[in-house]
């Protein structure tokens, strides 16, 4: 049904690059954040921020997670700091807060846009009787949820917020996969898992879950594969046509 195995009967979906095109926003306030950040560090050293490193250190992950591995990337660590530090702190959450302000300045200067395959993907899941999650590490997936159309698609959010509270690892561990799996009384075999990021995917496999779709935004088939992926799209509607 839906192209899922048989046993399937819920959906866990990650929110930005599988439901609404908030992926190209994140990287974008990601690139500003650390190559403004890395300049001010060490300007000889500096070298900028690049596509590689966001799907390798920060997609999909907590939002300090991203931010402590990405430096770490670069031989840079800096002290953990407080949730609550200023966006001018020079902490892990520090950075990671000057990263969600300027990615909230541009959600509320464009608005969210849905993949609109990803809508009719999820339209159709519910019309087939499937259960339906969000799980994401954004902080801001109530907002994003509403913002982008799909607020009566969706039973269960497991967001950064959800995380940060019941005290859950991010991904590549399984844990919020599996906490969305609960809320929505299923065992994992019974829950399918699409995520476009490598750590996102790597999750899915390691919570042995019954099928791992992998979404492919930006030319990482391969990677996704590697990691865990059952299968590949490039859009979820093209599960439709294997109904």
């Amino acid at each position: 049904m839906l192209g899922l195995p048989d046993p399937i009967r819920a959906c866990l979906f990650d929110l930005d690059g599988v439901l609404t095109q908030t992926a190209k926003v994140h990287k974008a306030a990601w690139r500003q954040t650390f190559d403004d950040f890395m300049r001010q560090h060490d300007p000889d050293a500096f070298a900028p921020f690049t596509d590689a490193d966001y799907n390798e250190y920060v997609d999909g992950k907590p939002r300090r997670d991203g931010v402590r591995d990405f430096l770490a990337s670069r031989d840079i660590r800096l002290p953990a700091g407080d949730p609550e530090d200023p966006p001018d702190a020079n902490t892990i959450a520090g950075v990671g807060n000057r990263k969600n302000e300027l990615l909230l300045r541009q959600i509320d200067e464009h608005g969210v846009d849905a993949y609109d395959g990803s809508l009719r993907y999820a339209r159709a899941a519910k019309d087939a009787g499937l259960l339906a999650a969000v799980v994401t590490a954004s902080a801001n997936g109530e907002q994003v949820i509403g913002a982008a159309g799909f607020a009566d698609l969706i039973t269960v959010r497991i967001d950064g917020v959800v995380a940060a509270r019941e005290q859950l690892r991010g991904k590549p561990a399984p844990d919020t996969f599996l906490a969305g799996a609960r809320a929505l009384g299923v065992e994992a075999a019974q829950a399918a898992v699409f995520e476009d990021a490598l750590s996102g995917v790597a999750a899915g496999r390691a919570g042995n879950f019954g099928y791992v779709v992998g979404v492919d935004r930006v030319g990482q088939a391969a990677a996704l594969r590697e990691r865990g992926a059952d299968i590949v799209v490039q859009d979820l509607d093209e599960l439709l046509e294997m109904s």
